[in-house]
């Protein structure tokens, strides 16, 4: 798999075929679910675009027809690709607010300067999302909790997050040991 595309924000992904007539089972990752389609052409992480039309609400997202996709067995072996659209065709966001794809590659450093590692990844498990941060020099990633006190700041222009870990989730990767607790 080839991934995110340079430039390009996840919008949603092609759960399967719906019904026998070509048409796809579409979940969207928009906040307003009927937005996926207002994107379009949409691209697939190996690089091919499709155009993407809303035919109807159905459990658990959408059917759609896909531009190329004329029978079933075409929307099946689709199953699973992610669809992306251009960041700047999406909606600007609140100053508080941030797409996943924005916060991907961010530096992350401490309140001290210290640098933490790198944002890898975002995950949402329902109760809030997570940033994976690449630590350097260290096998395993570090997840460490999107909120407003752990990440006091995010500035996308300057290319880095601060963050206030909570005390222990870095120290210990750090190359210079865990910190002294003050006395």
């Amino acid at each position: 798999m080839a991934g995110r595309p340079e430039g390009m924000v996840c919008v949603g992904a092609i759960a399967g075929a719906f019904g026998v007539h070509g048409e796809a089972r579409i979940k969207s990752f928009c906040a307003d679910p009927g937005a996926v389609g207002d994107y379009g052409p949409l691209s697939l992480e190996d690089g091919r675009t499709l155009t993407l039309r809303l035919t109807r609400p159905v459990k658990g997202g959408f059917a759609a027809r896909l531009g190329g996709v004329a029978t079933r067995e075409d929307a099946e072996a689709l199953k699973g690709q992610r669809l992306y659209a251009p960041r700047e065709r999406l909606p600007a966001l609140p100053n508080d607010e941030f797409y996943h794809a924005d916060l991907i590659g961010l530096e992350v450093v401490d309140t001290g300067g210290h640098v933490l590692g790198r944002v890898r990844a975002v995950h949402d498990h329902g109760a809030g999302d997570l940033l994976e941060i690449a630590v350097p020099g260290s096998p395993r990633p570090v997840l460490l909790p999107f909120t407003l006190a752990a990440v006091p700041t995010v500035d996308p222009g300057a290319g880095r997050i601060v963050a206030d870990p909570p005390l222990g989730l870095f120290d210990d990767d750090r190359p210079d040991g865990p910190a002294e607790e003050p006395e």
